[in-house]
């Protein structure tokens, strides 16, 4: 299917059509992956549209850029603007969000350094990533034959374009083989993440996830769900997951800008706990969208108002 249009892309400070955001085939970041990139969504609330979690989005996007040494030429003050003004100009009511800063074109070599550094936000209207039915009945996914790279090879703390090429080979594998999502194990063999989600496992009423030792990229909504867990009282354990927890969990969840907060019904053909979302998982979505959807107070100040 098709992306759906939006009318205008923010590109290097101002808003051109969407059909003129262009490079050129010879920009560094065609040959050489020298990305990093975000997504946000923004949801309709009562009072307009609202943009969740824009300050830490902006904050890991700079960061990503500084891992890779790639200085954005703007501050994190505009692009953040740059963001609402384009929600506003293509008149969103809510859509999700793709910053990204890239290498262009002016030499082609291994080293970037003298390419120049530019920038796009693009917007526009997307559902459910992993299914409509997901959100309630969950997905069934595999462990993925691919590995996480080792913490000396990519910096999996940075949300670079390079990174992904692991994460399409994953969720190819698994679709090929009939599965929504892939699971991917860390060099060492434990759990570290789906192929663009964070993973939980619930095992008798504790709560665990792999750390940033286990070559995860630190999710937004990761966070999020974790706040949600410790207000309810829930242990949230950061650590070594061996694979075979997973089969043996009372709840698996999936969370992600795109998948927001997914249950897992199944992993490798082994259904997981009542083989659809159990209550934890269900308690804490429950909590998580009716934050961004405005029904309940924003008492963690994770939305940002588009028309404020």
């Amino acid at each position: 299917m098709a992306m759906p249009k939006s009318e205008f892309i923010w590109f290097d400070g101002e808003f051109i059509p969407w059909d003129e955001a262009k490079i050129h085939v010879l920009s560094h970041v065609l040959h050489y992956g020298t990305s990093v990139f975000e997504g946000i969504r923004v949801y309709q609330t009562p009072t307009g549209p609202a943009v969740l979690g824009l300050e830490p989005h902006v904050k890991r996007l700079f960061n990503s850029c500084k891992i890779i040494n790639m200085p954005i030429p703007f501050s994190q003050e505009e692009i953040s603007q740059a963001i609402i003004d384009a929600i506003v100009r293509n008149k969103h009511n809510a859509c999700y969000i793709r910053p990204l800063v890239f290498r262009g074109y002016e030499t082609l070599g291994v080293d970037p350094r003298a390419c120049p550094v530019q920038v796009i936000i693009a917007t526009w209207e997307w559902g459910a990533y992993l299914g409509a039915d997901a959100i309630e009945k969950g997905v069934d996914v595999a462990v993925s034959s691919w590995r996480r790279m080792a913490p000396d090879t990519h910096p999996a703390m940075a949300k670079a374009g390079g990174n992904y090429i692991n994460s399409q080979m994953v969720v190819m594998e698994a679709k090929r083989h009939g599965y929504v999502e892939g699971i991917v194990l860390d060099v060492q063999g434990y759990v570290s993440e789906g192929s663009g989600e964070n993973i939980f496992v619930v095992l008798d009423g504790k709560i665990y996830t792999p750390s940033m030792g286990n070559s995860i990229l630190t999710g937004i909504t990761r966070g999020f769900a974790i706040a949600l867990a410790e207000e309810k009282g829930y242990p949230i354990l950061e650590q070594q997951i061996p694979r075979e927890m997973l089969y043996i969990a009372d709840e698996l969840f999936f969370t992600g800008t795109a998948a927001e907060i997914t249950p897992i019904k199944s992993v490798d053909g082994v259904e997981i706990g009542i083989g659809s979302r159990g209550p934890i998982t269900e308690e804490i979505q429950s909590e998580f969208f009716s934050i961004i959807t405005g029904e309940v107070n924003d008492r963690h100040g994770w939305l940002t108002q588009v028309n404020a």
